[in-house]
């Protein structure tokens, strides 16, 4: 997850807090329950089961004991956890309305609270299944239930008073209310909240690029002049050494990485350009990674690697050769090499018709569990020396084109990269055009 300086806003539900607040909750309400009871049979005389209602009392308060003792444990909350301590409280309500009047207490509506409490935090499903249950303890509590004179005044000889069938039509259609309309705005709050803060942190990773696009332009202008002063002291290095064949070949590979340099820079300073950007060139999938690999070749000539791939004749799908992705895909088989060491990177290629997939799979000693999940998402690294900003622009960039970076640790050791890249199709034979 993203760690900010600033202190984010929490999610809006999560089983664990709602667990928690379910505890409140129901504490608050057996209390009052008890206090209801204590009062009915001292001072309006009710006749009940005193053992049975007590019993069932004392049970709700162990069991909400042992649910503040589960919530000190390192284990996550599941949402079907969650479901069955809404399911004990029903029960636990189901009990004590049987012993105290059934469908004729006049707390049996109590019962739309936890069913609340489901529709605004667990999926649909949970919600209808404690729907349910709650419908049908109502309406058994309606027939089957230990009669309470003091409540039952308005029952019939004959059988149920409209009164009390009334009462069973208004909580059916309570129910249903609850169950969709209660679900529905939570859903939306959520939906809002998501939303919310993947903007907040597109903002944010926007102003990072942002920055470091500045600094890299005032980098890229300062860094002209001293390239230009090193490729004329190695041709002068050259011209005056070509007696010392060794001294040669060094000085070859250093200006041939210089001028990789200034070819670099020129190429930020041309690919700013608004035509360019408006029309981006575009390659078929393996011209462009192999441009890419020459590339790197050239940046590092000293890494090994092999490279699977597809087999069959299946249709070369095209994408957009920006320059940028390249950059991007250079930075993960940088990453790659160093981890690897003197031992080859291994590399492999796959596309269907929606998108091409590149894998890299080093040879060095994993990703720790504890930066796995927030690799790329902030300035952060696995080298000793790194400054995490590579990873971070290529997550970026690779985001900015509607593809996506996965890293996982291999079953065979190393760390396996997946790179996934929309493509634009195939080229119809004889036009520009491509096709799905």
């Amino acid at each position: 997850m993203q760690e900010n300086s600033t202190t984010q806003p929490l999610p809006l539900s999560t089983p664990g807090r709602n667990l928690m607040r379910l505890t409140l909750v129901r504490g608050i309400t057996w209390t009052g329950f008890l206090g209801g009871i204590i009062f009915g049979l001292e001072v309006v005389g009710f006749q009940l089961n005193i053992l049975a209602v007590f019993s069932v009392i004392i049970a709700m308060a162990l069991i909400n004991l042992l649910t503040w003792w589960r919530l000190k444990w390192q284990r996550p909350v599941a949402d079907i956890e969650y479901l069955l301590h809404l399911l004990v409280d029903v029960i636990g309500l189901s009990l004590l309305f049987y012993l105290t009047g059934g469908a004729n207490n006049p707390f049996i509506s109590y019962f739309l609270v936890p069913l609340t409490i489901s529709a605004a935090t667990l999926p649909w499903r949970f919600t209808w299944i404690l729907a349910c249950y709650i419908l049908a303890s109502y309406t058994a509590l309606m027939f089957f239930h230990h009669p309470v004179p003091q409540l039952g005044q308005h029952l019939e000889s004959s059988g149920l008073s409209l009164h009390v069938l009334g009462m069973w039509v208004n909580f059916i259609l309570s129910t249903g209310l609850i169950t969709v309309f209660v679900f529905k705005m939570a859903q939306s709050l959520r939906n809002r909240d998501a939303d919310l803060s993947d903007t907040r942190e597109q903002a944010l990773r926007d102003e990072q690029i942002m920055a470091v696009a500045t600094q890299a332009a005032g980098t890229a202008h300062e860094l002209g002049t001293p390239l230009s002063t090193l490729a004329v002291l190695l041709k002068e290095m050259h011209n005056e050494n070509q007696d010392n064949p060794e001294l040669l070949a060094d000085l070859k590979l250093l200006r041939s990485q210089v001028d990789t340099c200034k070819l670099t820079l020129q190429s930020l300073v041309s690919n700013a350009d608004k035509s360019r950007l408006l029309n981006p060139e575009s390659k078929p999938v393996k011209a462009f990674l192999k441009d890419v690999l020459e590339h790197w070749e050239v940046l590092r000539p000293d890494v090994r690697y092999c490279i699977d791939w597809p087999e069959g004749n299946q249709p070369e799908p095209w994408i957009l050769a920006d320059i940028t992705l390249q950059q991007a895909l250079i930075n993960l088989l940088n990453n790659a090499a160093d981890a690897s060491g003197k031992k080859p990177v291994t590399i492999s290629m796959e596309w269907d018709a929606v998108e091409a997939q590149i894998e890299i799979h080093d040879q060095g000693p994993g990703i720790p569990m504890e930066i796995a999940e927030r690799l790329g998402q902030t300035f952060i690294s696995t080298k000793s020396k790194g400054l995490g900003l590579g990873l971070f622009l290529t997550h970026a960039t690779i985001n900015r084109l509607g593809g996506a970076v996965r890293l996982y640790n291999h079953s065979q050791g190393g760390t396996l990269t997946e790179v996934r890249i929309p493509v634009l199709g195939t080229p119809t034979p004889g036009s520009h055009r491509f096709t799905s």
